[in-house]
């Protein structure tokens, strides 16, 4: 059995080494147009919060505005795996322990909560600038 395992094993050791000879020709130009596309996304995003910037008249509140809109954006994947975990930690694995299911209700109250905030602050940021600010 040992040498079976150890033939398989060599096998493949040498199967993943042409694989990784074979491809390495490819690698170089998936890099230049990795920077390409890299390049492109850093444009893209400079344009945005230029954008931002216009928009709230000044640096500081424009880069407030673009990471308070992306804070919103990834916050809504982060808060439901949170809630998803919660559930499974309250429902799931508390039914037979009690101490479980309050941390599991505890964290899904914390995650909903965080989540509402990441959502309503942006608007609440750009009622206050825009609004109050004049």
């Amino acid at each position: 059995m040992k040498k079976i395992l150890l033939g398989v094993t060599i096998i493949f050791m040498i199967l993943e080494t042409t694989v990784v000879y074979a491809t390495a020709t490819n690698t170089v130009n998936n890099e230049v147009n990795m920077i390409g596309e890299i390049s492109q996304m850093k444009e893209k995003t400079q344009r945005e919060l230029d954008d931002y910037i216009e928009r709230y008249g000044s640096e500081s509140y424009g880069l407030t505005a673009f990471i308070l809109k992306k804070v919103q954006i990834y916050s809504i994947p982060f808060c439901f795996l949170g809630v998803a975990l919660s559930a499974i930690y309250q429902y799931v694995i508390g039914i037979r322990k009690l101490d479980t299911r309050d941390k599991g209700f505890y964290s899904l109250v914390g995650f909903v909560t965080i989540f509402v905030i990441c959502q309503v602050l942006p608007l609440v940021f750009a009622i206050v600038v825009k609004g109050w600010r004049g």
